[in-house]
Order: C-alpha cells, then structure tokens, then sequence
C-alpha cells in the first residue's frame, strides 16, 4: 500500500525547535552530538549564527531549512506554532467489537473535554455479536457497521473514508483520553510535512489489578515513555500504538494495511517515513489504555505483537531485524565473552583500531581528529551492542538460548548472568513503582511470550527473515 509524497512546504514563521536533552555542542560549538541513531552534525558558519543558544525560531527559508534538519536528525524536538486545525476539523474513529462498556466510557470522556465536545466521533462496529447494545452504548456517537469482523486496520480505515475533516484522531475503545490532549497535539499540525503525532499512552487503573498490573504500568509496551522524540525505524522511538493516534488525513491515502491482524500501527508509520513524511510522539498528551490484569490474557497479547515481526519483515526487510548491531561493535563483544584472556586483548585492539578510524572520518577539514571523542562514541556503540545481543538471548532468540544452555554449562552461566542483568538494569529506572521480584520475573515471561509469538509468526510465514541480524545504516 502506498501513502501520497508530502508537500513541499517548509514550517511556517514562529513555529520553533529546541535542542533535545541528549544533544550537545562539540567542537567549541562547530557541531552538535546527538540524534537518534547518534549522529555529528556539522554546522556551517551561518548555521551556527542562526542557532542562538539552544532554540531557533522560524522566521526565514534559511531558519527553516535548519530547523527541519535538526527535526529530522532528531537533535531537536518542536515547540509548534502556525496554522493548524482546530478542535472543529477533526473526526475521532473509534473501532470496536463487542466492547459497549468501553465505547461508553470513551464517548463520555469525550464529551466531558471542551476540546472534544463537538467533535464528530465515528464508531466503527467491527461485527459484534449484540449490535444494538453498541449502538446504545455510543450514543450520540455516529455508528457504521461491517456486517463481520474485518479486524481493527480495517474499521480503521472505514472511518478514514468517513471523514472529511483536515484531521483524524483513532482512539481504541479501551481508551480514556486524558483532559488536554487533543490541544497539545492539534498544533503539530501545523508542520505541513507532519502526519501522525500520538500522545503518551499510560495505564488506567484497573477495578481489579492482576499480578502483572505493577510491571505493566510501568513499562507497557504501548508507552513509549517520558521524552518527546522523532519516530522512525532504527531510531529510539521506532513505532507508535494504533491505540490513540492524530492523523493528517491527506497523508494517510489508504490508510493500514487491512490484510494486517497485527503490527498495522508499525506498517503504518514506516510507510509514512519511508515517504518522506515526519511522525512524532509527544509525551504531554496522555491517554489512559486499559491493559489487561490477568496474566493469561496479558501473555497472550504479548504473544500476539510477537507474530506482528513476520509480516513486517516481508514489507519492510532488515528495519524488524531483532539484532541491529556494527560488526565493529559485535565483533569486540564476541571475542571478549569467548576468546579468554587474549580474546580480551584482540577486542581492546579491534576498538582501537575502529576507534583511530572513526576519529578520521570525523575530522573537520584542516583538523586534526578528535580520538578522546571517537573513543567515546565507539564505547558508547559497543555499550548499546552488548545490550541489543543480551536483549536478543533473552527476548527474541530464547529458544536458542535455551537449546545452548541445554548442552554447555558455561552457556547455562552466562544465560543466567544476561537474564538477571537484562532485569536489574530494566526493573531500576522503576525502582519506586514495582518490586524488583516481581519486576524479573513478569520481564522474564513478558519476553518468552513474545518471543514464542515471534517463532510462531515466522513458522507460519514459512520465512526465517523476521529471526535474522541486520546491520545499521552505514555500519
């Protein structure tokens, strides 16, 4: 499925960015360190004149085109301004089977914001077995009905072809939008090349918490967390949930890919960037998801995003790879956890040598290279391989792992060396909110749900490419 080209139009005057956390001058200010993927950016004499301190406003081309270079390097995040559309030009889609409860409390939340209040809202009935108790449930709502179950993208897209604002928001029915959020995302808009922007999605407190309900609520795999950030494939945030989503709708064409039971949402924003198009998320807009609270159905929809890797290996290639790593970075690795002592000293000398050859490339013209900040930046890389292999042992490849471990009791050691690394390190960020038991251990199954999903997703394409590595951009 394609998606339209975005227009060739810059942001507009006073729309303005500032320099993201992670991104810092180097250089005596030349060239900024930052981006995701990590990136050196280099500016011109004049760039560095139209960066004054760490914002820029738009007022010229010129302001612009560097605003939009540091957006999409993902070195600054947006402050919007300009044209947008308003709380009046937007249509909110609501597909749903069977869940009249859900739709009624959706409605409601919805009615209760003065910035959704007159919206049009359009649920979609995907086929649900009692028609009229959804209908009653939507009340005032407009109520379109597939006669069976279409699966989510297309009652999705049903709504899409509905509208005829400049705007679509796509709210699930297990959704309660926070008060605000529609007006915090509404002004991204006004980037002409901007197509979708989701809000922070976060845990509604269940009547009936589960065993999982602590981890769950803080680290949903539908919340992509605190900071605000560009989306894109191989980026920090590389997908955004269908849960609750604002649209340009001229951007979307066709909408999700209907044939798609799973992982529509991630086809969806890789077609769009794939284009051209810009996609953000932005953590100041909240919408409250009600997660599931008993562990079997929690696994089995971890199971489930698991087989969403196959279908989007077949449309997208190496960005659903489950390893992306620089041989550069995995080849130290290797040779330090199997080489002994001097597996340990050729790794030194492999990142000595990838260090020398970076500071080369990144040498300014006339400079001399700057190793102390190569060296940085080729621990840093190798910090994050270490971490997407020990990721990969424990999530997406368990089954060979586990194959390994069966055989070898140093392969025994090391799995459970990585597990209980894997847990610590993810459960201390959340310290405050869940123990660290109960942390280990619903990560633990967490990812042997999804990666069984991921097997089984590829077992049924008959394909093995959604399992393989891949190399970065350029590594």
């Amino acid at each position: 499925m394609s998606v339209p080209p975005p227009p060739h139009a810059r942001l507009p005057d006073g729309y303005a960015v500032r320099l993201a956390g992670g991104t810092r001058r180097v250089e005596g200010g030349a060239a900024l360190l930052g981006g995701s993927p990590l990136r050196l950016l280099r500016l011109s004499p004049a760039a560095r004149d139209l960066l004054d301190g760490d914002r820029l406003v738009v007022s010229s081309a010129a302001t612009a085109a560097l605003a939009a270079r540091l957006l999409d390097a993902g070195a600054a995040v947006p402050e919007p301004a300009g044209p947008a559309p308003g709380p009046g030009d937007v249509t909110v889609v609501v597909p749903v089977r069977d869940r009249p409860e859900g739709v009624a409390r959706l409605v409601a939340a919805l009615r209760a914001d003065p910035a959704t209040a007159a919206a049009r809202v359009v649920v979609v009935d995907d086929g649900s077995v009692d028609p009229g108790a959804l209908a009653a449930a939507a009340g005032p709502a407009e109520v379109l009905r597939h006669e069976r179950p279409l699966g989510p993208a297309a009652a999705r897209n049903t709504g899409l072809r509905a509208a005829t604002t400049g705007a679509v928001a796509f709210l699930d029915s297990d959704c309660v939008p926070l008060p605000g959020w529609l007006d915090v995302l509404l002004p991204h808009l006004a980037d002409p090349r901007l197509a979708l922007v989701a809000p922070r999605v976060v845990a509604l407190p269940p009547a009936r918490p589960g065993w999982t309900t602590p981890y769950e609520t803080a680290v949903s795999a539908l919340d992509m967390g605190p900071e605000p950030a560009r989306v894109a494939p191989l980026s920090a945030v590389s997908y955004l949930p269908s849960a609750a989503l604002l649209a340009r709708r001229a951007a979307l064409g066709e909408g999700f890919d209907a044939a798609m039971p799973v992982a529509e949402d991630v086809d969806l924003v890789w077609r769009l960037t794939a284009a051209g198009w810009r996609v953000r998320y932005d953590p100041a807009a909240r919408v409250a998801h009600e997660h599931p609270a008993a562990t079997g159905a929690w696994l089995r929809r971890r199971a489930v995003y698991g087989t969403g890797a196959a279908p989007l290996a077949q449309r997208h290639g190496g960005l659903v790879a489950p390893v992306v790593v620089s041989p550069w970075s995995a080849v130290p690795v290797v040779l330090a956890l199997t080489g002994g002592r001097a597996g340990r000293v050729a790794a030194a000398g492999v990142l000595a040598v990838s260090a020398a050859g970076l500071a080369r490339r990144l040498a300014p013209p006339g400079g001399a290279p700057p190793y102390r900040l190569a060296a940085g930046l080729v621990l840093r890389g190798t910090a994050a391989g270490v971490r997407t292999l020990a990721r990969a042992a424990t999530r997406h490849h368990w089954p060979l792992t586990v194959a390994a471990a069966a055989v070898s009791p140093r392969a025994r050691r090391a799995a459970a060396a990585v597990a209980t690394a894997d847990a610590v390190l993810a459960w201390w960020p959340h310290r405050a909110e869940v123990g660290l038991p109960r942390f280990a251990a619903a990560r633990r199954m967490e990812d042997l749900a999804y990666g069984a999903g991921l097997w089984a997703g590829a077992l049924r394409a008959g394909s093995a490419r959604a399992l393989l590595p891949a190399r970065p951009p350029g590594g």
